[in-house]
């Protein structure tokens, strides 16, 4: 679809472009006129007057700057649109723009939205937002533990290690390991009270357990955010990658990695469990190593198949059936 051709079909919209930084944003609507307001709430007030309902606010999904102003324009009724950064980046490298301000790349999202379908944005509950908050949070401790059982370990391998140094470093483990436990057990209760026979359908996967199972359905706000299997794979970033041109170009295929980090560490470590005891993903599994492929390539493909038998799980309502055909689809 033509720029112009857009621009025609989005006729009536007035987008407004908007680059969020810490202290400010700038705004650039469809007439190019641009704004500056203040990161607060007395800048969103003022910004608000400049709308109407034909009013269509683009912004970009970078930090955390665009959370504020996103839920006070969704409650004042503004259609609200939060993409992809990478999307943004490579449409404004097919403009070959040359200028890299606020301003212009304002001027580019205002230009990005009445060239592209837009998604509404949805936004969060505020069980929701906590249950991302917590989960967050949890992977903050998880890699300090780390950090902490690594130092011990260097420590003791030194012969004779300070045990006031030892000490310390156990108190600070021991305190963060019981933080863990904690907020692991907060986040159970909080997807237990909306997501409670959700979360025991995605536990009957073989090869998925309850960690997995609870980041799953936070990260996806119960899978409500997708709407197919594509989607969520593409979000975990474990979709293939191939490089190919003619003869001289043939790169190995390898996975995007453009997905969230945590999700396709916890699938990873679940595909071993799912080649033993997921029929299905044992099956796969085979099929591509029995081809000369490499096993870290089959893992990556059960990593697929496990989300796409929990995306087919949680659309269905069903538990998990080995011999149900629909949902264990095959690659």
């Amino acid at each position: 679809m033509s720029f112009q051709k857009s621009i025609l079909m989005n006729k009536g919209i007035n987008y407004f472009g908007i680059d969020i930084s810490k202290d400010v944003f700038d705004v650039t609507d469809s007439n190019n006129v641009h704004t500056v307001f203040k990161n607060d709430f007395k800048g969103f007030k003022a910004f608000l007057k400049l709308l109407d309902s034909s009013s269509h606010c683009v912004m970009e999904a970078t930090g955390y700057y665009y959370c504020q102003l996103a839920y006070f324009l969704q409650d004042n009724v503004i259609k609200v649109s939060v993409e992809n950064p990478l999307s943004v980046k490579r449409f404004i490298q097919m403009r070959l723009s040359k200028v890299k301000t606020d301003k212009s790349d304002s001027k580019m999202l205002c230009e990005y939205a009445q060239s592209t379908k837009l998604k509404l944005w949805q936004g969060n509950s505020k069980d929701q937002i906590e249950c991302l908050q917590i989960s967050r949070l949890l992977g903050v401790y998880i890699k300090q533990t780390t950090v902490l059982k690594n130092k011990i370990h260097g420590e003791n391998v030194l012969g004779e290690p300070s045990s006031l140094v030892v000490h310390s470093l156990k108190r600070s483990l021991k305190t963060i390991q019981k933080e863990i436990k904690s907020l692991e057990e907060k986040l159970t209760v909080l997807v237990k009270k909306e997501h409670q026979e959700l979360l025991t359908h995605i536990e009957s996967i073989p090869g998925i357990g309850r960690k997995t199972a609870i980041t799953l359905i936070v990260l996806t706000d119960g899978f409500e955010r997708f709407t197919n299997a594509s989607e969520l794979c593409s979000f975990a970033g474990i979709t293939p990658i191939i490089r190919q041109s003619g003869s001289s170009i043939r790169g190995r295929a390898r996975i995007s990695k453009m997905g969230n980090p945590k999700l396709r560490d916890l699938l990873f470590m679940c595909s071993f469990t799912a080649c033993k005891n997921n029929k299905a993903c044992k099956a796969l599994y085979e099929r591509i190593v029995a081809k000369g492929k490499s096993k870290k390539l089959a893992l990556i493909a059960v990593c697929n198949k496990l989300l796409k038998q929990a995306f087919a799980i949680a659309k269905s309502g069903l538990k998990y059936d080995e011999n149900y055909r629909s949902v264990l689809v095959e690659n």
